[in-house]
């Protein structure tokens, strides 16, 4: 049987990684391929907890004529369309979860109260952190460093639809490099993309290692858990 090599996990999911090939909405078959990964990490014990972006809806940056607080409310409140259909095919697969909010919603979900957040994954229960941080002009990528850094997560595994970090865009360049290794200090230096600068910074401070990989190559999430190399590193 395979074995984790963490306690206690952040999981960054885009919205797009929701949407699959339609690139908008939620794809249910691929929402049912990500969900069944996350049951089987689940199994191992490891604890949970998962920030998910709204992009697959709305994204802050869309709203050009908008006043970018209202743009950014918005981003935050299609994270929580995502939140809850992942909570959904989660306990559809009988595994217990949690939807915790940085914007009060209380008919929907819970606030975000740390305390709570550490009982429910102390529970074994997947939690699941909606609204980004709360504020404006700040996202989901900072989200995810802030709250892996507020539940002492070992490390932040950053989901993508690429299978790591290159040192150019490997759509543009078909000679991009792949890197298996990325200090922090070279990931700001480089002005690499997979994450912004200011998630990088927090990780750092607090010490909480990246993992960025691509979600859907076979048994990713698994793979990641069980310290398989796989992705790009960033420590």
């Amino acid at each position: 049987m395979q074995k984790a090599v963490y306690k206690r996990v952040i999981i960054k999911l885009s919205g797009e990684a929701l949407a699959g090939a339609n690139g908008n909405g939620i794809d249910e078959k691929v929402l049912g391929e990500i969900t069944e990964q996350i049951k089987k990490v689940k199994e191992l014990g490891v604890e949970i907890g998962i920030v998910v972006g709204g992009g697959n809806f709305w994204r802050g940056r869309q709203g050009k004529e908008m006043d970018s607080a209202t743009a950014d409310h918005m981003g935050m409140l299609a994270t929580v369309i995502n939140a809850l259909g992942i909570q959904d095919a989660l306990e559809r697969k009988g595994v217990p979860t949690r939807v915790q909010t940085a914007i009060d919603i209380i008919k929907v979900a819970e606030p975000y109260i740390l305390r709570k957040a550490i009982t429910h994954l102390g529970k074994g229960r997947v939690v699941i952190f909606a609204c980004g941080t709360g504020n404006p002009h700040f996202t989901t990528d900072t989200a995810a460093a802030l709250r892996a850094a507020d539940i002492n997560a070992e490390v932040l595994l950053l989901a993508k639809n690429v299978d790591g970090i290159y040192d150019s865009d490997p759509r543009i360049n078909p000679n991009a490099k792949k890197l298996d290794v990325v200090t922090y200090k070279e990931y700001i230096e480089k002005e690499l993309k997979a994450m912004d600068t200011t998630a990088i910074t927090l990780c750092k401070e607090n010490g909480i290692k990246v993992l960025a990989f691509g979600l859907f190559e076979e048994n990713a999430l698994m793979r990641a858990v069980c310290g398989e190399q796989i992705g790009t590193l960033i420590k």
